[in-house]
This record gives structure tokens, sequence and C-alpha cells, in this order.
């Protein structure tokens, strides 16, 4: 589409009730980011109250009309998806204006390729918006819905504003304060009052519900909490929902069992599953029944995949007629709305058991026949961008078309994990059953880890890369490639549900590289310098996590390079970052970044605390542009998720540099988030 233009979205595509709006862009330096956001608007062009208004602290409507699904990496930046249940939206909303901003001064002319596209329920996409004239602008509206009679169509607009998000969002009707001073004046009068939170409120209804405890980040604050946090959920009760939000407290009570080796009742048991059968069994039951009885997770869930907002069933061991011989799928998800019913065939595998295609090729036809809108599939594996986890073929002539969807019990838990810990759901028992589910699901017995092997190629590879006989163009490096890039996506997804923040793999690439090609480039130079590498982007931190798994020496480094302050002294930067790493290991190492090829001094934290100029460089013309800070470990060879295996070693990389490093580190200037007028 063109800027201006407008087309009727029934003329495109039959399965437009639900559609999922994704707007893009790519940076060169993979750090580049925006926010999406959305209003609702009436006949006069106006929100009906602030509550029309969806951004990252309103992500939600009640209604099911609207969800902000959050950020996936692409091949050159990052996409940030919503979805609309337009059978949904209320009759006195006319339009409704999707919209993008930048933060900290940031513009839209530093990213490339920003873009809006527009997919069908079944996951079709059914047009595309690219936006060239951004310029110097904080904020765009990338396009609109709206209604023409009982029709739904679709506007390309691409118009920019200067003043950022609170400037778009007046515009429209939104009640914004932006008096940041104000905002503190107001939060320091009611620091200490009690109950001045809804989650300080909730939290307290919640503390019965005593959570398992696991090795997570959940005693870790975030590094945005204490400052960004806290004063988003005391200033933005606007544009939250009124209901009140259970979240279960991160730290469990004392037990009262008598002694350690009394285990508690649990309300899905796991020490009777003896066989993959019986694994995929349970498991498909256990989630299932929680996405039925908790609709937050339920829909969660589902929305991404075309589903409206409704009354949701679910069913297993169900029988449908496929020939001579009934297939069973696993499960079916049925959800209802108007009259109407959106139907999911479920196909799940535990451990390592891979899907097969021609089972789910026959779900796909199933589907077809009986006229389901979708096959969601469910295993331990990681789809990529572009690389399928199986092929099947689609019968163009079929007039009725069924989407497949690919879900990891990763995602499952991660959503599990925001919800309860960090969102929050509408009442205790709704948060007990996503607690009991998260437990099932981390249990070693369910077969619901997670992605847990680095695949056949992964011993041949490193002896390939020992002996120096693996060469270039060898499949066998590609498939390494493509598992590590599974894992760093399974790393996020546990880091990001324990934080609570946005953790997406930062994609170095120049704008348009096909996700293929960039594995093969990526495998190539597997096969020169023995090393995977990968960066992971966590919102709130001051620089970009980097992970460096060099296959040679056996060694695991994980970094994260911080910029030098603006102001001040090099001796006073170099004294307050030893001071701020009084808790980090002794054996982290610190070097400092200067302009030019030459690198700066360097050298590990017990050496430097007792003499912290020793960071700075002898000439004193030399300028300190930042610090590299680093932690090195062993890594594991086994290609599975077993205590010495490589998965685990890398997850357990991160976790330790995190809590250890990241979390003492000064955060980024806060972006400012709209807030509600006293």
């Amino acid at each position: 589409m063109i800027k201006g233009s407008n087309v009727t979205l029934s003329a495109l595509s039959e399965n437009v009730g639900s559609v999922i709006v994704s707007l893009g862009w790519g940076s060169p330096t993979g750090e580049g980011d925006a926010d999406v956001s959305v209003m609702l608007l009436d006949l006069n062009g106006k929100v009906r109250s602030d509550a029309d208004f969806y951004f990252y602290n309103n992500p939600v409507a009640t209604d099911g009309s609207v969800q902000l699904l959050g950020k996936t990496p692409t091949a050159d930046g990052s996409e940030d998806r919503i979805s609309f249940d337009l059978t949904a939206v209320p009759a006195d909303v006319d339009r409704i204006v999707v919209a993008g901003s930048r933060y900290h001064g940031a513009h839209f002319g530093e990213l490339d390729d920003v873009r809006l596209s527009l997919a069908d329920g079944a996951g079709e996409e059914l047009l595309r918006f690219a936006i060239d004239d951004v310029g110097a602008i904080s904020a765009i509206i990338f396009g609109e819905l709206y209604r023409r009679g009982e029709e739904w169509k679709f506007r390309a607009v691409g118009q920019g504003y200067e003043a950022g998000l609170a400037g778009l969002a007046t515009d429209f009707g939104v009640d914004i304060e932006d008096d940041a001073e104000a905002a503190e004046a107001q939060d320091a009068a009611t620091d200490g009052e009690p109950g001045n939170t809804t989650e300080k409120a909730t939290t307290d209804q919640a503390t019965t519900d005593e959570p398992t405890p696991q090795r997570s980040l959940e005693r870790v604050p975030s590094p945005r909490q204490p400052e960004d946090d806290g004063e988003r959920r005391k200033r933005s009760t606007r544009p939250r929902t009124a209901k009140k939000k259970i979240i279960l407290p991160k730290s469990a009570k004392p037990s009262l069992a008598e002694h350690e080796s009394w285990k508690q009742a649990r309300l899905f048991p796991v020490s009777a599953l003896k066989s993959d059968h019986e694994r995929e069994t349970r498991a498909t039951s256990v989630l299932l029944s929680v996405m039925a009885q908790v609709p937050e997770f339920g829909r969660r869930l589902t929305a991404a995949f075309g589903a409206p907002a409704g009354r949701m069933e679910t069913f297993t061991e169900v029988s449908l007629p496929h020939g001579d011989t009934p297939r069973r799928p696993d499960g079916v998800i049925r959800v209802e709305r108007a009259g109407k019913l959106w139907t999911a065939l479920v196909e799940t595998k535990t451990n390592g058991n891979a899907l097969k295609a021609e089972q789910v090729q026959a779900y796909m036809d199933i589907a077809a026949r009986r006229g389901y809108e979708a096959v969601i599939t469910l295993s331990n594996d990681v789809a990529l961008e572009g690389s399928p986890l199986v092929d099947v073929k689609i019968d163009g002539r079929r007039k009725h078309k069924v989407a497949l969807w690919y879900l990891s019990w990763a995602e499952v838990a991660h959503q599990a994990q925001m919800l309860i810990r960090h969102e929050g759901v509408g009442n205790a028992a709704h948060a007990w059953l996503l607690q009991e589910l998260l437990h099932y699901l981390q249990h070693d017995n369910s077969g619901c880890q997670g992605f847990q092997n680095m695949g056949r190629a992964w011993v041949p590879v490193r002896n390939g890369i020992d002996d120096e006989t693996l060469c270039q163009g060898d499949a066998r490096a590609l498939e390494v490639v493509e598992s590590w890039e599974r894992l760093i996506r399974q790393v996020c997804l546990g880091l990001g549900g324990e934080l609570g923040q946005k953790v997406l793999p930062v994609q170095r690439v120049k704008r348009g590289t096909d996700p293929g090609a960039r594995r093969s480039v990526l495998a190539d130079q597997l096969c020169v310098d023995g090393r995977l590498q990968a960066e992971l982007r966590i919102e709130g931190t001051p620089g970009v996590l980097g992970i460096v798994a060099d296959l040679r020496t056996g060694k695991l480094r994980v970094s994260m390079e911080i910029p030098a302050p603006q102001q001040g002294y090099p001796l006073s930067w170099a004294k307050r970052l030893i001071r701020t790493l009084t808790e980090a290991p002794a054996t982290l190492h610190i070097e400092t970044l200067v302009d030019g090829a030459k690198g700066g001094p360097r050298g590990t934290l017990e050496r430097l605390r007792p003499e912290p100029a020793d960071m700075l460089p002898k000439d004193d013309d030399t300028r300190i542009t930042g610090f590299r800070l680093s932690l090195v470990k062993s890594m594991g060879s086994g290609r599975g998720n077993a205590e010495t295996g490589f998965i685990r070693s890398v997850d357990e990389a991160v976790h330790r540099f995190y809590t250890t490093v990241v979390t003492h580190l000064d955060p980024p200037k806060p972006r400012k988030a709209p807030a509600a007028k006293a």
C-alpha cells in the first residue's frame, strides 16, 4: 500500500474477524527500538475515555478487542504485534488508530525499514505499508482501522508527530500528565503509605498461596524497578483495568514441614509419569484445563493465533474421522463469541520428541474439511523465522484456509511467569492455578522444560573444530547454528519471564537479509573461528549483553559494554564503577574502551579494587568511550540439557552475569510514561 490508500479487509480475506497488525523496524546497530500504542476513537475522532488508550502500561482490553502481544525478533530488527478482535470492538468505536513512538530523544529516522503489515486470522499477510519519509519524528501514526457500515477498512496513514507519544495521545483526547517534577513530588508524598498501589494491595491478598522455590531470578530486582516500574504503577492507574490484580509473592514463606524430605501436595503431580505417551497426555490436559479456567492466560496464548475473545472450552481424547482410521488429536480448543465458534486442533510433544510431518498434515486436512481455523503444535523445539518445524502442503483449491502455528513449552512457561509474577490475574485462585502449572512445566519429569538438545551435529562439529577439519559449507555447522539460535531465543524467554522485562536477541545484519542466508554466514564463521556468538537486549539495562561460546577453548564469555558518563572526570568514573561492583565476583574482567584501534587498560575486579586509577589510559589525551565487563566460565560439553551439558551451562552463565553484575549497574534514564492528572 501507499500513503493515503485504503482497502476493505473483507475484499482481501474471509477470515478478518480477528487480525494481527505488526509494526516493524530495523537498526544498523541492532539497538534501535520503539513502542506501539493503540487508541479507540468515537465518531468525533476522540477517545471515549482514557481507558481507550493502549500502550506499554495498558496492554490488554478487558473485552479482548485489543491486545499488545509484544516484540519478536526478525532478520533485521524487531516486530511488535497487536491482536485485534474486530467482532469485540464496541459499537460506538468508529476508528482504531495504530501508532508507534520512540523515547530518550530518539527518532524514527535512525531506524531502517519502518513498516506495517496486517495478517488475517489464518496468519496470512494481507497487506504491507512501508513508511519512507520518517525523518526526525518521535511518533508515527502507522495506520487506522475504521468502519464503513458493517465492513472494516484499513487506511495507510504514515503521519509523524514531533511531540512524541504524549503529544499524539493528547491530540486524540487522552488526558496526559507529562510534568515530571509534579509526578515526582506526588510519588514522594505517597511513598510509604500502605496500599498506595494496586500491586501492593493485591499482593497482600495472595500471601496464602505459597509458591515452590525454584532456581530463578525472582529475588533479583529489575534494573528499572526502583526508578521506573514502581513509578509507573503508582502514577498510571488510568490506563489499567479497574479490576484488582493478583500477583503471587516473590519470596516463599517458611515451610511448616518437619523435614526437608516432605513433599508438598501438588494439583498436578508428576511422580507417576513414566512414558512419553503419559507425559504428552498429562501435559496436554493440564495446560488446556488451566487455559479454560484462567481467561487471562487462555487469551494470552490464543490471541496471537487469531482467536476471538470469548468463552473458551478445551477438550482432550477427541476422535475425528479421517479416511478408514479416525484420528485422535491431543486436544481441541474452542472459543465462542456472538454465536460463532473458533476451533483449533492441538498436537503436543514432550521430551526430545519431534513433530511428525504426516501427523500434522493429517490434522491440517481434517481442520480444512471441518471448517476449523487452526492447528497448534506444541513441543520443546523452537521455531525459527523462515524455518518451519514441519513441512505441510496447503491445498490452494480449498476455499477454507487453516493456519498452522508453532508454540514451545518455553513460551507457555514465559506467559505464565509474566502473569503471576509481574502483571497479575483476576483472583488468587487463578494465580495459584498458574503457579501449579508453572511448577509442573519446570519439573524434570514433565518433559516440558523447553529446548534441550543441540542435535546430532553437535559432537561432530566440536570434533571438527578441535582437529581443524571442519570446512565452510558443511551442513552440520548450519545445524549447530540453528540450534544455537533456538537456545538463545529460549534464554530470552526465560530471562524475560523472570524479570518481567522485554529480552530480545539482537540481529546485527543489513536490512533485508534473508534468515537462511544470515545463518549460512554464521555457520561459515563458526568453521573459521570456532565461535558461537549472540547478543541480547534487556530492557532497562545500560548496554547489550553479549554471549560468546568458544568451542576451541571450551569457554563461555558473557559481557556487557557500558558507555562512559557524559559528565565528570575519568578517575571519578573508574572509582564509581568499582564501588557499584562491590558485590560482583572478584574474577570479573574489566576493560576500558577508548577511541582508536588500540585497546585500553584491562584487569580483574580483584586487582583493580585497590587501584581504580589503573583503569585509565596512560595518555591523558586518549578519550574513554566506555567499559566492557566480562565473566568467563567453562562450558558444558554434552549436547543435552543435563547438569554438565552445554545448554545448562549457557543458561547458568547468563543467569550468573545478570544477577552478580548487571543488577548493580546504573539503569539508563527511564522513559516518561503517560500518567493521569491528579
